[in-house]
């Protein structure tokens, strides 16, 4: 396989993924936290370069590109360990020990805070979290940018 379709696969993967967050949002009434946001940044990011890529045949935008899937993959691991309770998620969206606060500032905590938190899980299939889903499909997207990178334009 040489450049344009590895390519191809890559930025169409990125898109499908976006794609299919966005259904999930529109369709499937699922709306996303703020972790799940920052995920698809880096695959629009990826779309794009897939597209400049496929316009100029530069080879090494293929490098770009997999770093793009690499920060989505890396966000997606942040976001799963978020979910399973090993990592502390940001503040605007998981919840913390109330006792560690006042009782003024727990409510202007619950009146703030955002519908959808960050640290449960909204959809699963075979014990994963979407989040962790995209983490899995991105690090294949890397490979695959990588593998367009040897591949002659």
């Amino acid at each position: 396989m040489n450049f344009r379709p590895s390519v191809l696969i890559a930025s169409g993967g990125s898109a499908a993924l976006l794609l299919g967050a966005l259904g999930f949002q529109f369709i499937g009434g699922l709306h996303p936290c703020h972790l799940c946001i920052l995920q698809r940044w880096p695959h629009l990011a990826a779309v794009l370069i897939g597209v400049a890529a496929l316009a100029t045949g530069k080879r090494v935008l293929a490098l770009p590109g997999a770093l793009a899937a690499a920060i989505t993959a890396g966000i997606g691991i942040y976001h799963t360990g978020v979910e399973r309770g090993i990592f502390e998620g940001p503040t605007t969206c998981t919840s913390s020990d109330p006792g560690s606060i006042s009782t003024g500032e727990l409510f202007d905590q619950i009146m703030t805070a955002p519908l959808i938190r960050c640290d449960e899980v909204a959809w699963s299939l075979g014990g994963l979290s979407m989040a962790s889903w995209n983490a899995i499909a991105s690090l294949v997207l890397v490979g695959v940018w990588l593998y367009a990178y040897t591949r002659r334009a």
